[in-house]
């Protein structure tokens, strides 16, 4: 039986991760914050699925958390998706700088050190792969959140060309708007985002997983993201930072 170890998996597209994987046979890790969560998510897929489970109680922001979930990837895993994040309201200079460091240690040191740990075995055995969680906001400069995701997409378009021929992929995964808690619990006006641009978990980490099996680098789930992106991509660089302001200010 293969085993998937999913990050931030007891909500949001982590857990749509999580039980689209134990459906289709994978034995899970489960990395979140919240025991009680974890063991009633596990629960849930060994009864579903006759999957076994892992559950790791582990806050990536801390390094005795991330310090425990990368020696758990290290002991071998097939899949591993480093889905753990969160967001932030406000511009750069109103917030905390220990919430800035949060979100750097889980967005970028947490997903180096879990995919150090991990793929080296994956590249021995000739299958396997990471996906990383980025955003379509890592397209456009908005503070730190953004940042941080842009780094995750070079980070992982990075290591598949290293890794290529080896029979392991790296992908990154960058959703737009998605229907979970992530927003509420970073206290997120979302009241302007029209209808039209929500996007399912479950239905988002299907077009993702059909990407990965393609090879494909860097998975935008969907066509209108995919054509924002492309826009991102291509505009002068100041007046990229310009709208991505305006669209700051209406929705923080």
């Amino acid at each position: 039986m293969p085993t998937a170890m999913v990050t931030g998996a007891t909500a949001g597209i982590g857990a749509a991760f999580a039980r689209r994987l134990a459906a289709d046979g994978f034995g899970l890790v489960l990395v979140a914050r919240d025991t009680e969560r974890l063991q009633r998510a596990a629960e849930e897929y060994r009864a579903a699925h006759g999957v076994v489970v892992e559950i790791l109680s582990a806050d990536l922001a801390t390094e005795g958390g991330l310090a425990a979930a990368e020696q758990r990837a290290g002991q071998g895993v097939d899949l591993l998706v480093n889905n753990a994040g969160f967001g932030q309201r406000g511009a750069f200079l109103g917030t905390d700088l220990s919430e800035e460091l949060g979100m750097l240690r889980v967005h970028c040191e947490a997903v180096l050190r879990l995919t150090r740990a991990a793929l080296p075995g994956m590249v021995e055995h000739g299958r396997g792969g990471v996906v990383n969680v980025a955003s379509v906001a890592a397209f456009f400069p908005r503070g730190t959140y953004s940042a941080s995701k842009a780094w995750v997409v070079t980070f992982s378009e990075s290591l598949r060309q290293e890794v290529s021929g080896s029979g392991a992929h790296v992908m990154a995964l960058c959703p737009g708007w998605v229907r979970t808690e992530f927003h509420e619990r970073s206290r997120m006006d979302t009241s302007g985002i029209p209808d039209s641009l929500w996007l399912d978990a479950d239905e988002l980490v299907a077009a993702a997983i059909r990407d990965f099996r393609r090879g494909v680098p860097v998975s935008i789930p969907d066509a209108r993201y995919k054509a924002l992106a492309g826009l991102g991509r291509l505009l002068p660089r100041r007046l990229n930072a310009r709208l991505s302001a305006g669209a700051g200010s209406r929705h923080s």
